[in-house]
């Protein structure tokens, strides 16, 4: 046997019955020769962190948009959150690992620019609709490599697609993933509005913190180790019902006092006005499109679907520089 065939073998020894084991993985959209030393999982999450989008990630919003302080979380900062949270979970139930990484580390990679504002805006204006989580999908098939897509294993692109929570991963690894997401989005948006002075730790209300305590290193650890005990040696991934009733009534405070904040989301508006400007102005004039997302168009891809390939792409900062670029004058210099 070579390695990756012996470290197929370990899985079988040691993983769950419950885990997806590697060998028996459903395949890629298009077949290709295995490694010699690495699994299918190790080669998707290997893809994923040296692809173009997920670099792009360290410049896109998670809830403030273009923090100037250091310590804010960005997008790639909550992938990585997500990601410990998964790794964390899924060597305690001993799960698949290199799974729950590759799902974990590409959720996100169909993310907007601004956020949710930038996800809300486009689907306003695309006939298709926007879904980040679909978008995601779309960028490791399409959009990556020049139009060639990553050609990810179908356990992957199926944690990835149904991460939010209308979704339903058909892995356990993937409902790792599903809960590890909300998991460190709660926990880390709190942490960043108590660092903007939006909130205080003593805001959360008493019949929460009871329950899931009152810091936000206390609720991290309590999530998690509930989610463990809970699952361990079952066919499913759960949270007791206490701490599920309390993390939606944590969720829905956070909507109240943070994401529908409007002293946190006052610059949301422009956000989605430039997005939705920038979305006319390369609609009208394709040509202005970069070559790799012209090929797509070539090829057969919808236009609509296409301008907003592109725009949903951006970061924060280039969304920003081209919106300069294409309608604020500049000075003379003659």
């Amino acid at each position: 046997m070579n390695i990756r065939e012996n470290l197929e073998q370990l899985e079988v020894d040691y993983l769950s019955p419950y885990a997806a084991h590697s060998r028996n993985s459903r395949g890629r959209l298009r077949e290709e020769e295995q490694c010699d030393i690495r699994p299918v999982y190790q080669r998707d999450r290997d893809r994923i962190l040296h692809s173009k989008s997920f670099r792009r990630l360290k410049d896109k919003t998670q809830v403030f948009l273009t923090p100037e302080g250091d310590h804010y979380r960005t997008r790639l900062t909550h992938t990585l959150e997500v990601s410990q949270n998964a790794r964390t979970i899924a060597k305690a139930l001993r799960m698949n690992e290199d799974l729950v990484e590759a799902i974990a580390l590409g959720h996100d990679l169909g993310h907007t620019p601004f956020g949710h504002a930038g996800e809300r805006a486009l689907n306003e204006v695309c006939p298709y609709g926007f879904c980040h989580s679909e978008q995601s999908v779309r960028t490791i098939d399409l959009l990556e490599k020049g139009g060639a897509g990553l050609n990810l294993t179908m356990e992957v692109r199926d944690g990835i697609r149904n991460h939010q929570t209308k979704g339903m991963p058909y892995t356990l690894e993937g409902r790792i993933v599903r809960f590890s997401d909300k998991i460190a989005y709660i926990h880390h948006d709190m942490d960043d509005a108590v660092r903007a002075g939006i909130l205080k730790e003593s805001d959360v209300p008493r019949e929460i913190g009871d329950v899931i305590g009152y810091t936000t290193g206390e609720r991290l650890d309590h999530f998690i180790h509930d989610l463990v005990t809970t699952s361990y040696g079952k066919e499913d991934i759960q949270m007791s019902e206490p701490v599920a009733k309390a993390m939606q009534k944590l969720r829905r405070f956070m909507f109240e006092r943070v994401y529908e904040n409007k002293e946190a989301k006052s610059e949301e508006g422009k956000a989605e006005i430039l997005m939705q400007t920038l979305y006319s102005y390369y609609r009208k004039r394709l040509e202005h499109l970069p070559d790799d997302f012209k090929k797509l168009i070539h090829k057969g891809e919808p236009e609509e679907k296409v301008v907003c390939d592109y725009i949903g792409a951006m970061t924060d900062r280039f969304a920003i520089a081209k919106y300069e670029e294409i309608y604020i004058p500049k000075s003379w210099h003659g």
